[in-house]
């Protein structure tokens, strides 16, 4: 693998394959540390949802509270310190649900979805370039929004929809 960039977060390299014909084919991948995502849940079942604007879409968009790996660094510790930083809340209870990946067609980023309970609220502690806004709604609301086009975040909708699995399992 040739390596083409090299960004503080990620980088891009040029693998050769070989195709079924015997031809060799040039890809070009995202070599990504991987992401978490956390579904923070208060105790009277309402979900704690971010609105910040991204830059890479030029919208802002309501998500769930997610973060980038840092080197070395275990997912859970990853999941417990963009909790914070991005809500304010620390939890109690933190449990990985799954992973996932958000586009192997090219991108090798894993995202592991922790779900957060037994939140306590706190300051939050963003990074200079986060904007971010607190929003906090029941399931069936942040479903709706999903129906409705205003969560528009693959991994938020993921988180969602599970939760809402989960809910069903036990009624």
């Amino acid at each position: 693998m040739e390596t083409l960039f090299t960004s503080r977060i990620f980088k891009v390299v040029k693998k050769i394959i070989t195709g079924r014909s015997g031809a060799l084919l040039e890809r070009h991948i995202v070599v990504h540390p991987g992401a978490v995502v956390m579904l923070p849940v208060l105790d009277d079942g309402r979900i704690v949802l971010i609105r910040q604007h991204r830059v890479a879409v030029d919208e802002t968009l309501i998500e769930l509270p997610a973060g980038t790996l840092e080197p070395n660094e275990l997912p859970i510790t990853t999941a417990r310190r963009e909790l914070i930083e991005e809500t304010g809340y620390t939890a109690k209870t933190i449990t990985l649900i799954t992973t996932f990946f958000t586009s192997p067609g090219f991108v090798q980023e894993k995202m592991y979805l922790f779900k957060a309970t037994d939140l306590i609220s706190g300051p939050t502690a963003m990074e200079d370039s986060e904007k971010i806004e607190t929003l906090i709604v029941d399931l069936p609301h942040a479903l709706n929004m999903i129906t409705n086009g205003e969560i528009k975040d693959a991994k938020t909708i993921i988180g969602l929809y599970w939760l809402k699995l989960e809910e069903q399992k036990y009624n």
